[in-house]
């Protein structure tokens, strides 16, 4: 298991694997990061796909991280946005002691509005955990 998702989702409490979660359908971006040099190219899935598909209702996610970082992120921003949950990066998969295995990626560099400093916080690598509330 390598993401619990809980809260407002039709089964309560899932837990899913890297094959499960790699049978969602592949989505990809090309940006840049602030914590990265240059340009990088992400693959994974599309949160709102995820969360389409556990029949999460809410209005925010409760993202938590292995290294206990934890933030609030609003719905809108999986419906006006294409933010993936990535797997790899540059082809390669992330792990754990750089950045993985899952990283919710916002494509910063096709939006200006995603320039804004409240929404770097919302780029939580090692994701292990969401809660829809």
């Amino acid at each position: 298991m390598i993401l619990e998702v809980t809260g407002n989702i039709t089964e309560g409490t899932v837990r899913l694997d890297r094959e499960a979660l790699q049978k969602l359908p592949r989505a990809s971006l090309e940006t840049s990061t602030v914590v990265t040099d240059g340009t990088h190219r992400f693959t994974g899935f599309l949160m709102r796909d995820l969360l389409k598909k556990l029949g999460a209702e809410g209005d925010e996610v409760i993202a938590s991280a292995l290294n206990d970082y934890i933030v609030e992120i609003p719905m809108t921003d999986f419906t006006e946005f294409d933010v993936i949950v990535a797997y790899s990066m540059d082809g390669q998969p992330l792990h754990r002691n750089d950045k993985g295995p899952l990283w919710i990626v916002y494509p910063r560099d096709q939006h200006q509005a995603l320039q804004d400093i409240r929404y770097d916080y919302r780029w939580v690598w090692q994701l292990s955990r969401l809660e829809v509330q």
